[in-house]
C-alpha cells in the first residue's frame, strides 16, 4: 500500500526540483525570521539568494542539539506564538531538553508523513492500532495517533506501561497491529509467556517499532514470539517526531520522506559529505515545517542511504537501520564499541535473553567493560560448573567480535529493569 503516490514514486529530477525549491524558501525564511540563523548565514557569508538548487545544501552550516539548547525554549521558532499550536520537548535527561513547536500545517504534515509510515507497515482502516508509546511530551504517542487517524485506522490510545493491561486489550479489542519500542515488545512477549498467553490467540500482525536502536537479531526474536512482521521506524522530535522514515513490507532499508526532510551522510569527524553507500553520520534539512525548520540538523545516528528503487514500488532513499550513534560510540582502551555489537552477539546465543547492560569504568587508570545479561529461564542452573562454561564461551564470542576483552556477570531471568520506554543499555562511570 503506497499512501502517497505522487511523492513517494517521483522521479529523482522531480523529487529534487522540488526539494531545491523549498530549500530556497526555507533558508529564506530561517534568514529573515530567526536570529541565531542569520548569523550563522552571515558568518558563513551566506545570503539567501545564494541558495538556488539543492546542489547549495553543502554550502549551509551544521545545527546540533547543542543550539536547540542554547536557544531553549522558543528561539528557533520562525513564527510567533500565536500561530503554534502544540508543543513538544524530549526527556532532557541530560540538560535541557531540546523545544519544538509545530503549526496547524505542521500538524497536518506529521499526520501526512506518519500516515505514509503505517501504509508501509500495512496498516490501512481494517485494522485496530494498539499505541503503546507514551503520550505527552514525548512525540511518540501523539505522532503515531493523529497518524493512523489520518489512514482510518482504529486507534486504542493505551500509552506505555501497565503490561497486564496491554496484553488485556490486545485480547478482548482485537489489535491487529501495536506501536512501540522493540524492548518493550520483548517485554511483552516475556510477559504472554507468563500469563499463559499463546500469539495465535491474537489478532496482532505486525509491530511499528522505533525509538531505539535494534538489531536484526532482535527483530528475529520479537516476529518469533509475537508471531508479528517487527516494521523498523524512524523520527526524532528536532525533525518532525516518528514519520521522518520506515521500512516497508520488503523490510529492506527505510524509506526516507524526502520530500519534506533532505537527508545528507557526512563524516561526524570532517563534517564532510561521503560517498553514496558510504556509512557515516545522517544529517536532515525540513523543508516544509514552519513552526521550527531546521538547516543540516546533526542527528548523531550512523547509516548509510541507498539510492536505489525498492521492490514496493517506492522511489524515495532509504537509510539503513540505524545500530549506533556517534555519541554513543563508546571508546575503550582505544577500540570503538557499539553497545548493537554486544546485542548481535548476544542474540545469536540460544541461552541469554535479549536483556542486558553494559558497565564501563576505568580502575587503575585501565578501562574495564563488565557485561551484565540475563540467562534464559530454561538455561538457568544451579550448577556453577554449568554457568562457568556459558560465561566462557559468552566471553570468547564477544572478545572475537569487540577485540577487546570483557568481563561478564550472569544475571537471573527478570533481574535488569524493564521499562516501556527507551531502555538504558549503557552505564559509563569514567570522569572523561
Amino acid at each position: 500500500m503506497i499512501w502517497n503516490q505522487k511523492f513517494e514514486t517521483m522521479s529523482r529530477e522531480e523529487l529534487r526540483e522540488w526539494q531545491g525549491k523549498k530549500l530556497a524558501e526555507t533558508v529564506k525564511r530561517v534568514y529573515h525570521n530567526v536570529p541565531f540563523y542569520r548569523e550563522k548565514l552571515q558568518e558563513a557569508n551566506i545570503v539567501p539568494e545564494d541558495i538556488k538548487s539543492i546542489d547549495d545544501l553543502k554550502k549551509l552550516p551544521f545545527t546540533t542539539k547543542e543550539d536547540l539548547r542554547d536557544n531553549y525554549p522558543y528561539g528557533l521558532f520562525t513564527v510567533p506564538m500565536d500561530q503554534i499550536v502544540r508543543v513538544h520537548a524530549s526527556s532532557g535527561t541530560t540538560g535541557k531538553p531540546t523545544v519544538v513547536g509545530y503549526t496547524r500545517n505542521d500538524i497536518a504534515t506529521w499526520s501526512e508523513v506518519v500516515a505514509r509510515t503505517l501504509q508501509c507497515a500495512g496498516v490501512g482502516r481494517d485494522d485496530v492500532i494498539q499505541v503503546a508509546y507514551g503520550y505527552g511530551l514525548f512525540t511518540g504517542g501523539l505522532g503515531l495517533h493523529y497518524g493512523s487517524e489520518r489512514v482510518g485506522a482504529t486507534v486504542i490510545p493505551i500509552s506505555g506501561g501497565n503490561t497486564k493491561k496491554q496484553i488485556q486489550v490486545m485480547q478482548d479489542f482485537g489489535s491487529t497491529a501495536i506501536a512501540c519500542t522493540p524492548s518493550y515488545a520483548l517485554y511483552l512477549a516475556e510477559a504472554m509467556e507468563e500469563l499463559g498467553v499463546d500469539k495465535d490467540e491474537l489478532d496482532l500482525k505486525v509491530a511499528i517499532l522505533g525509538a531505539e536502536p535494534w538489531t536484526d537479531e532482535m527483530r528475529s526474536d520479537i516476529e518469533e514470539k509475537l508471531g508479528v512482521r517487527a516494521i523498523d521506524i524512524y523520527g526524532l522530535s528536532e525533525i518532525i517526531g516518528p514519520g521522518v522514515s520506515s521500512e516497508c513490507e520488503a523490510q529492506a532499508g527505510l524509506h526516507i520522506n524526502e520530500d519534506h526532510f533532505i537527508p545528507e551522510i557526512i563524516n561526524p569527524k570532517t563534517k564532510e559529505v561521503v560517498k553514496p553507500g558510504e556509512k557515516g553520520e545522517l544529517v536532515f534539512t525540513t523543508v516544509t515545517k514552519e513552526g521550527l525548520p531546521i538547516i543540516r540538523y546533526r542527528t548523531k545516528d550512523l547509516t548509510t542511504l541507498n539510492y536505489e528503487e525498492c521492490e514496493c514500488g517506492r522511489t524515495t532513499v532509504r537509510m539503513q537501520k540505524c545500530l549506533g550513534r556517534s555519541d554513543d560510540m563508546l571508546i575503550i582502551r582505544g577500540v570503538n564499541v557499539f553497545p548493537s555489537q554486544i546485542e548481535s552477539v548476544l542474540l545469536e546465543m540460544s541461552e541469554t535473553k535479549p536483556h542486558y547492560q553494559l558497565i564501563v569504568d576505568r580502575v587503575n587508570n585501565l578501562d574495564v567493560l563488565e557485561v551484565q545479561v540475563e540467562v534464559a529461564d530454561e538455561f538457568f542452573s544451579d550448577e556453577i560448573k554449568k554457568l562457568e562454561q556459558l560465561t566462557k564461551r559468552i566471553k570468547g564470542n564477544l572478545e572475537s567480535t569487540l577485540r577487546i576483552s570483557a568481563k561478564v556477570r550472569l544475571v537471573e531471568p527478570k533481574t535488569l529493569e524493564r521499562t516501556a520506554g527507551k531502555s538504558q543499555r549503557v552505564i559509563d562511570k569514567r570522569d572523561l
